[in-house]
């Protein structure tokens, strides 16, 4: 749902996925390599800067469409959302 026209859009929903995608595989790689370099200060800069848009770019989504994940790492509205399709792992 847009917050204009409060319709759903589809084209912004693929979007906001898209966007968490690449940011979670930025995220996995930079992990993967403080790993192995832990005191390399500009990559744990970098991680916790694409850390912090990841957690507001989620909650745009969530706020939007509904929960990303379930079993309590995600909030749900009312009525339970999910009931609602489609489910982020579908797409």
């Amino acid at each position: 749902m847009t917050s204009e026209n409060n319709a759903f859009d589809e084209q912004h929903y693929y979007a906001l996925l898209e966007e968490l995608q690449a940011i979670d595989f930025v995220l996995v790689e930079l992990n993967l390599y403080l790993d192995t370099h832990p005191t390399d200060a500009n990559a744990v800069e970098q991680f916790n800067q694409f850390t912090e848009k990841r957690w507001a770019l989620a909650n745009e989504f969530e706020t939007l469409y509904g929960p990303l994940q379930n079993f309590g790492r995600s909030y749900s509205g009312f009525p339970w959302q999910w009931t609602e399709e489609p489910w982020p792992w579908q797409v």
